[in-house]
């Protein structure tokens, strides 16, 4: 599945501008009925760099927790973390009119292989999660690099950030409270 999502990517950035345009995150269409940015939105990038730069942190955390993805878990905790980072930049970021982008929903498929770490206790886990919050703690207080803004001409949204972690929170709970329901909701024989 983040092969799914790379190369679904790499496909909307090459698309004619006004397909391309179709994706974005866009508060005002969203408001029009235009749902699917809700998701499209975060396979839109600025540039390349973006893109590229998204790209190589989707493959550093498939690297870094790709035991951890199969297909049905992975693309329920990417839905999860991109609704909830749309739904959080809708609801308490209102100024962000538009936003593109991987890095949210990244943060959520982070914050969720970190305690799918330490559910297999891996000490690891617990830093990897205290590291994640402190990045974004200290986005929040200190905002976001003028480098890494430069580079992807735009912005960095560090709302988008926090709102896809807490995605990875509300996967976490989830299928936890999915996986323990299941048996209980399955037919007796």
């Amino acid at each position: 599945m983040p092969l799914v999502a790379l190369i679904l990517a790499v496909v909307v950035h090459f698309l004619p501008s006004d397909l391309y345009e179709l994706c974005i995150y866009h508060r005002q269409q969203i408001e029009q009925g235009q749902w699917w940015r809700i998701i499209s939105g975060h396979f839109a990038h600025t540039n390349l760099n973006h893109l590229l730069l998204n790209l190589a942190g989707l493959v550093m955390l498939w690297a870094l927790h790709g035991d951890h993805y199969q297909h049905r878990s992975f693309s329920l905790v990417f839905l999860i973390s991109a609704v909830t980072c749309s739904l959080g930049i809708y609801l308490w970021t209102p100024e962000m009119t538009q936003y593109v982008g991987l890095s949210g929903v990244l943060h959520g498929v982070f914050v969720w292989g970190a305690i799918k770490d330490i559910e297999k206790g891996w000490r690891s886990g617990y830093l990897l999660l205290i590291g994640v919050w402190a990045k974004i703690a200290w986005e929040q207080v200190s905002g976001a690099s003028a480098d890494v803004e430069q580079l992807i001409n735009a912005k960095v949204a560090i709302d988008a950030h926090l709102f896809g972690a807490l995605g990875g929170v509300v996967a976490v709970l989830l299928l936890t409270l999915r996986s323990k329901l299941a048996p209980r909701l399955s037919p007796s024989e």
